[in-house]
């Protein structure tokens, strides 16, 4: 007897728990594991691409202070590939539609600047939050399907120990152990999920109010040019 409780205990790693499940319990998973693979591929290459937009809006920031001419700055940055650049180009797109008459309407100018870049940050927010449905969705949706398996490796217990007349260890631990093992799993998989979610909400939070604030000094700085006749 004892020897073989020692040579079950010995087939009980993930990968013979994995080989020896039936096909139910191996398709939750193998979904559970993906999912957990794509969860981290976004998380990290999200971070990637937080710290890089943190860095180059600072340095845009920085050179957007200095410039004394908006057009030369324009013509120098307004091509750029992040969010700041895009915002500010939609406001001076704006500036030119609505002064190149003669007679300006000031306060119809300041209602489109606003609006236009206003919906230049809503845009940016929309794309750099594209992903963070999926994170979501793991972390809500992988803990279920891992009670999944857990049910169905429990089942197969009780379906074991009906078939041989036996409710002792050795019969119930391959089904025990596949339950949690799946459980595990989807666990593996939420808890990141769940963490980076709520991290990369609060980080787009924080630039959305950034990218808001731009728009607000922008606004401010073209609402004195309109004052000075422009």
């Amino acid at each position: 007897m004892d020897l073989a409780v020692n040579m079950d205990a010995a087939t009980m790693s993930p990968v013979a728990l994995f080989l020896q499940a039936d096909w139910v319990v191996k398709f939750v998973m193998l979904g559970l594991l993906l999912a957990s693979i794509w969860t981290w591929a976004i998380i990290i290459s999200f971070s990637y691409r937080l710290a890089n937009m943190r860095k180059a809006t600072r340095r845009f920031e920085r050179e957007y202070e200095r410039a004394d001419d908006m057009d030369a700055f324009h013509r120098m940055r307004g091509d750029s590939d992040i969010a700041v650049a895009r915002v500010f180009s939609a406001g001076v797109a704006e500036w030119r539609r609505s002064t190149k008459n003669r007679t300006v309407d000031r306060e119809g100018t300041r209602e489109r600047l606003a609006t236009s870049m206003g919906a230049a940050v809503a845009s940016e927010i929309d794309r750099l939050s594209d992903r963070l449905n999926i994170l979501a969705t793991v972390g809500s949706v992988a803990p279920f399907v891992g009670l999944f398996g857990t049910v169905w490796g429990i089942m197969r217990s009780f379906t074991a120990i009906a078939g041989e007349q036996n409710s002792s260890l050795a019969v119930v631990a391959p089904g025990i152990a596949e339950a949690l093992f799946a459980t595990a799993i989807g666990l593996f998989a939420a808890i990141p999920a769940v963490i980076a979610y709520n991290r990369f909400s609060h980080a787009i939070n924080r630039t959305e109010a950034r990218l808001n604030r731009f728009a607000d000094g922008f606004h401010t700085t073209l609402s004195r040019q309109l004052e000075g006749g422009a």
